[in-house]
C-alpha cells in the first residue's frame, strides 16, 4: 500500500510539473485551433456572424480570387521546393569534401542568408530587381538584353523573382542539415566503392542519396509546409501579391481577407484550413513515396 501511494504522489507530482506547460499548450494552441474550426462554418463581415454551414466551402469553388492564390501557392511549391533541395544536396555534397579549399568559408557564406533579416534581405531583392535595379543593368552592360526587364511590373517575371529570394534564403538552411547527415556515412564505403573503380557521380547517386533518404523526406516535408505558407516575400517584395495578384498566395489572401478587405473572419478560416488539408496530403504522399518497398 505504502508503495503504491508513493507512485501515485510521484504521478501527481509529474502533471504538477507539466501542467503549466499543458495550459499555455491549450490557451496559445488547442483552442485557436478549435476557434478557427468553428469560425470556419460561420458567414458575415466583421464580427456580425452566424451559422452558415457548408456556404464557405461552396463559396471557395466559386472565388478566382482564391483560385489564383491556390494555382500560386502550387506553383511556387512544385518550382521552388525542387529547386532549392537539388541546389542544398550539390552543395552538402561539395562541401563535405575535406580537400576542398576554404570549404568553412564556402558554408558560412551559403547559409548566411538563412539568418538574415527577413524585411532587410527583401528590401534589397526589391531594390535589385527594380526597373533600374542592378540587375538589369548587369545584363544590359553584357549585352544579354537590350531592355530593362519588368521583373516587378509582369506576372511571369515577378514569380521568378519570388522564386529566387526564397531559393537564396532557404538553401543553405537545407543544405546543413544534408551536410550533417553526410558526415554521419561511415566513410569506409566510399573508400571502398573507390577501390572498385566506382565513379564520383555514382557514388553520390547510390551510396549518398539513399542514406539521406530520411533526411530528404524531412527537408522535403518542413520545405513543403514552408511554402504553402509563404506570405513575406510576396507581401514585401511585390506589395502584396503584384502584380494583378501573380504572386498572391494562400497565407496573404487568408492576410487580406483578416485585415485589408472588409473582415470575413469566417472565410478567411476556411481558406486556412486547405493550407491543413494540403499539408497533410502532401506530407502523406511523401511519406508513401519514401517508404522502403520490400518484396
Amino acid at each position: 500500500m505504502a508503495q503504491s501511494g508513493f507512485a501515485r504522489n510521484e504521478q501527481w507530482n509529474g502533471w504538477l510539473f507539466v501542467m503549466p506547460a499543458l495550459i499555455l499548450l491549450g490557451l496559445f494552441m488547442i483552442y485557436p485551433i478549435l476557434w478557427s474550426l468553428w469560425m470556419s462554418f460561420q458567414v458575415g463581415r466583421g464580427m456580425n456572424f452566424s451559422f452558415g454551414g457548408f456556404n464557405n466551402i461552396l463559396r471557395l469553388t466559386q472565388d478566382p480570387v482564391f483560385i489564383r492564390a491556390l494555382t500560386n501557392t502550387l506553383t511556387f511549391l512544385a518550382i521552388q521546393v525542387p529547386i532549392m533541395l537539388i541546389l542544398a544536396l550539390l552543395f552538402a555534397n561539395a562541401l563535405n569534401d575535406s580537400n576542398l579549399w576554404g570549404r568553412s568559408w564556402f558554408r558560412t557564406a551559403i547559409f548566411l542568408p538563412c539568418v538574415t533579416s527577413l524585411v532587410a534581405y527583401s528590401v534589397v531583392f526589391k531594390s535589385m530587381f527594380a526597373q533600374d535595379g542592378i540587375m538589369n543593368q548587369m545584363l544590359m552592360a553584357l549585352h544579354i538584353i537590350g531592355d530593362p526587364i519588368p521583373w516587378l511590373a509582369d506576372p511571369f517575371w515577378a514569380k521568378v523573382v519570388i522564386i529566387s529570394a526564397i531559393t537564396w534564403r532557404w538553401t543553405g538552411y537545407n543544405m546543413i542539415f544534408y551536410l550533417a547527415a553526410m558526415q554521419n556515412i561511415d566513410r569506409s564505403i566510399y573508400e571502398a566503392a573507390r577501390i572498385d573503380g566506382v565513379p564520383a557521380w555514382a557514388r553520390f547517386w547510390y551510396i549518398t542519396v539513399p542514406m539521406l533518404k530520411p533526411v530528404i523526406l524531412f527537408t522535403t516535408v518542413i520545405s513543403t509546409i514552408g511554402t504553402l505558407q509563404l506570405f513575406d516575400e510576396p507581401n514585401l517584395i511585390t506589395n502584396g501579391g503584384a502584380p494583378s495578384d501573380s504572386t498572391l498566395t494562400l497565407s496573404l489572401y487568408i492576410y487580406n481577407l483578416s485585415f485589408r478587405f472588409m473582415p470575413s473572419f469566417g472565410y478567411a478560416a476556411t481558406v486556412s484550413y486547405v493550407i491543413v488539408v494540403l499539408v497533410g496530403i502532401l506530407t502523406f504522399i511523401q511519406f508513401l513515396a519514401a517508404r522502403d518497398r520490400r518484396a
